[in-house]
């Protein structure tokens, strides 16, 4: 699969960026420069510090010893730091400057992302996009702390997550409507079966999938969700707790990350989202029980009167997110064989294609039990 140029025009999305955003006052800064995110920090510290007086001309003239970089997360696609700079007037400014990890653009359309995050922070969501460069982006700080997974089971946190996807899903990005969800399933499909490692372990366990019977799943599963006609919503389709943010003192929340960010379905972004209840351990117990999931839904469905859902509305989406949670598996199963050839990053990408198709199978018959039950007994009533 080798190396894979960007897919993107970052200094056309940047020179694009103020009248898309409607405001003469906003301009989102270039710079051709990269940064490998593989380096350690002492050795990324000065890059980035070059990189921002690059973007930011106001502080091109700072001297070093005026910017401090910190880590805020390193997931497994992409790194996260923490820029201070004390400016002229003595005030601390922070930005966040995201490093994408390398071949991400194998899996992931920039272009459609950084459309995208112009019209959520017009919104609300996210930070504000400051400036995109060779491999990344800057934005706004946000003072608030990332989630974990048992957080994502607490009833507050869990109906304020529900209101604001639903909130989120209201919003409408310009461009084609057409759902992705399939498509991109697909274009997995077809890399992931097409990879050879040189690892002969991996190449032997790679050798254990059936992807004639991966194709078959998908094929069956896409024709039943299709009997649910879901709403086609812009979807962040990576709801995990490493991009959800809150602020305790404010109870305020943030949805960070829109990397994966298209128009989908609505039942396979929430479903997405319980199954990071399960965190990159895959400890599928942890995942929203019925009861869980109906708190969640009821507050997606009707915020401000959550307990005025009707059982009817409640059961339908249940049977619909909870068969999109199969889909999701597909997914994100298909990705880690992708990510197992082409990603730098030490993460048992191979092994997370098991955990999730495995829970796939797992799931399979009762999640299709329940979607045939639930179409039989609404084309008989």
């Amino acid at each position: 699969m080798g190396a894979v140029k960007n897919n993107w025009n970052a200094m056309e999305v940047a020179e694009q960026a103020p009248d898309i955003r409607n405001s003469s006052q906003i301009q989102i800064c270039y710079s051709s420069q990269s940064v490998d995110p593989s380096l350690p920090l002492p050795q990324i510290t000065p890059l980035v510090k070059e990189l921002c007086k690059d973007l930011f001309k106001k502080w091109s003239n700072l001297d070093d010893s005026r910017f401090s970089v910190e880590t805020v997360s390193g997931g497994i696609t992409n790194l996260l730091l923490k820029v201070t700079v004390k400016e002229e007037d003595g005030n601390d400014v922070s930005v966040t400057v995201r490093l994408y990890g390398p071949n991400t653009d194998y899996v992931i359309n920039r272009e459609r992302e950084l459309q995208a995050i112009k019209y959520l922070s017009a919104a609300g969501f996210g930070a504000n996009l400051l400036a995109v460069f060779g491999n990344g982006m800057v934005q706004s700080f946000i003072n608030a702390r990332t989630l974990i997974p048992s957080d994502m089971r607490n009833a507050k946190l869990a109906a304020k997550i529900a209101k604001e996807l639903r909130r989120f899903h209201q919003v409408e990005i310009p461009g084609s409507k057409e759902p992705q969800l399939w498509i991109d399933i697909f274009k997995f499909f077809e890399k992931a079966s097409a990879v050879e490692f040189d690892d002969s372990e991996k190449q032997k366990m790679y050798k254990s999938i059936s992807f004639s019977e991966v194709h078959d799943e998908i094929i069956i599963l896409k024709e039943l969700t299709s009997f649910f006609n879901a709403p086609v919503v812009f979807s962040h389709n990576d709801l995990l707790s490493g991009n959800i943010m809150v602020n305790d003192e404010e109870e305020k929340l943030y949805f960070i990350d829109f990397e994966y960010g298209s128009y989908s379905y609505r039942g396979f972004d929430i479903g997405n989202h319980f199954n990071e209840y399960a965190g990159y351990e895959c400890d599928y117990s942890l995942n929203p029980t019925k009861d869980e999931q109906y708190h969640f839904f009821r507050h997606y469905l009707q915020p401000d009167k959550p307990h005025e859902v009707s059982d009817k509305d409640l059961e339908a989406l249940y049977v619909e997110t909870n068969t999109y949670m199969l889909a999701s598996h597909l997914y994100w199963a298909l990705w880690g064989i992708i990510q197992a050839k082409i990603s730098p990053i030490k993460f048992d990408y191979l092994g997370y294609f098991f955990l999730r198709y495995n829970e796939f199978k797992r799931q399979k018959e009762k999640c299709l039990s329940l979607a045939r039950s639930f179409r039989s007994r609404s084309q008989a009533g």
